[in-house]
């Protein structure tokens, strides 16, 4: 069984870490690689930093315009391999094919934008700020940055940051999750077609000590991670203790509010495919279907008969909906949190515990699950779930429904269904979400955006793709300058 490599200094070398952990597919238990997960991993980032300290030093002397030539190819690279990425991503997280294309897609609009950058980046100034004096303020980048990703999106989320930091004139260090590295040892064979310093963008493996070690390394500037709120705040209060830049997006528990004035048919299937998307495992999952009103009844039917006929089973098959969870683990826990909803006095309504896939009795299933009346004052309504199940409650207003929203710990997405205008701006303007979905599922915004997150969904100050990005690898300089033509004399 191979053991994956990591790449640094633009080369592909063996990890100094001898112990390993198996990469697994979670449809059929099928190990598919192992990979560096030990103390000795500290090694590799120490090397990785080394030599990408190094790289940055020639890399941000080069023109913008040429910085972003190599997101050209590299955004080729990607379109010309999606089938390619889309199966390893299917095998080792679960997804099916087409979440898997999406996926990739959202990487490749994010290369897009990042092409923007010799306009995204530029600065200002102002002549005669004073007789005779001329202030500007310009971009440059920081140094040596780096990445934690989670293993929900294997390609998309690196690339909420790596085409920026590049094209701003940073080096960048992948750390990938070790469930699903396989993934991103495969676009780091495209990176390495790329013209770029050996060095610039590396590829490190590892757990807990390998992310320590990016945590505590001082030639590394800024930090970028996606994951649950425990880590992303460990994350961000120990990387901005060690004088770091970082944004941390965390977890989440999605509202959607139903109005009765709603389109039923079409906000329920937007609704279905909202929380079982990937699972449930995704940080703008839906989580919890708010009714509004008298209309709690036919909604619920409505649900009910949709989701029972999504079919669950392997994701490389084309009739399947939904894949399995990540990990026998996580299989566990959700059925627990399932139980534990029902001990606290929720209804089942569809109940996707015990699932078994003919040809795939080993894979990590559950099927979508419906719990009704959720009690509002348990563990359960507070709990991101991170799985297939959705929670449903009934509310008598707007006003009851916005509270409920405001008052949640998480404020990654919220989302409302109705027709009436008046309502929509209400929704958009008093609930407290960094994303806010009108007669939409909850979708992620696109690369032009910033992905938005508020309270414990997010710990720092810039987010992830877009200008934020630009932003987030730059550190703004306020030159002033005066040139009295006495100074200005050619001897």
């Amino acid at each position: 069984m191979d053991i994956l490599k990591n790449y640094i200094n633009g080369n592909w070398q063996d990890s100094l870490c001898k112990q390993t952990i198996d990469v697994v597919n979670p449809a059929n238990q099928v190990v598919l690689a192992k990979v560096p997960f030990g103390a000795d991993t500290k090694t590799d980032v120490e090397e990785c930093v080394l030599y990408a300290n190094k790289a940055f030093h020639e890399w941000s002397q080069v023109p913008v315009i040429k910085r972003v030539q190599v997101l050209y190819k590299l955004k080729t690279l990607l379109e010309e391999n999606k089938d390619v990425l889309a199966e390893i991503i299917t095998n080792e997280s679960g997804k099916t094919k087409a979440e898997s294309l999406g996926e990739i897609q959202r990487a490749i609009e994010n290369v897009e934008v990042a092409c923007g950058t010799p306009m995204l980046m530029t600065g200002d100034v102002i002549e005669d700020i004073a007789t005779g004096i001329d202030e500007m303020m310009i971009r440059q980048p920081l140094g040596v940055t780096a990445c934690i990703t989670p293993f929900n999106f294997p390609s998309m989320i690196v690339f909420w940051f790596l085409p920026y930091a590049i094209a701003t004139g940073n080096a960048f260090i992948v750390k990938p999750s070790e469930k699903v590295p396989l993934t991103m040892v495969k676009i780091f064979e495209f990176i390495d077609k790329l013209d770029l310093p050996k060095g610039l963008v590396s590829l490190v493996h590892g757990g807990k000590e390998s992310v320590d070690a990016i945590l505590e390394h001082p030639n590394i500037k800024a930090i970028s991670f996606v994951g649950s709120t425990p880590v992303a705040r460990y994350i961000y209060s120990k990387g901005t203790a060690n004088g770091k830049r970082v944004q941390a997006q965390g977890g989440a528990k999605n509202p959607v509010v139903v109005l009765p004035d709603a389109d039923i048919e079409m906000s329920t299937k937007i609704i279905a495919d909202s929380v079982y998307g990937c699972a449930g495992q995704r940080c703008l999952a839906a989580s919890t279907i708010i009714t509004v009103g008298d209309s709690k009844k036919e909604i619920k039917d409505a649900i009910y008969e949709h989701v029972k006929t999504r079919t669950t089973g392997y994701g490389g098959n084309e009739d399947v909906s939904m894949g399995p969870v990540i990990t026998p683990e996580s299989k566990n826990r959700i059925e627990g949190l399932i139980q534990k909803g029902i001990d606290e006095g929720a209804e089942i309504l569809l109940d996707g515990r015990n699932a078994t896939i003919p040809g795939y009795e080993n894979g990590n299933f559950i099927k979508p699950t419906i719990l009704e009346n959720v009690a509002l004052d348990k563990e359960l309504i507070r709990t991101e779930i991170f799985g297939p199940v959705m929670s449903l409650i009934a509310m008598s207003s707007i006003e009851e429904a916005v509270e409920f929203v405001n008052k949640g710990n998480y404020g990654n997405m919220a989302c409302l269904f109705t027709s009436s205008g008046a309502s929509a701006r209400k929704f958009r303007s008093e609930a407290n979400a960094g994303n806010i979905g009108i007669n939409i599922g909850v979708a992620a915004p696109m690369a032009q955006f910033p992905f938005s997150g508020w309270k414990d969904s997010f710990f720092g100050d810039l987010h992830g793709q877009g200008k934020h990005a630009i932003e987030f690898f730059t550190q703004t300089k306020v030159i002033i300058e005066r040139w009295p033509n006495i100074w200005s004399r050619k001897f």
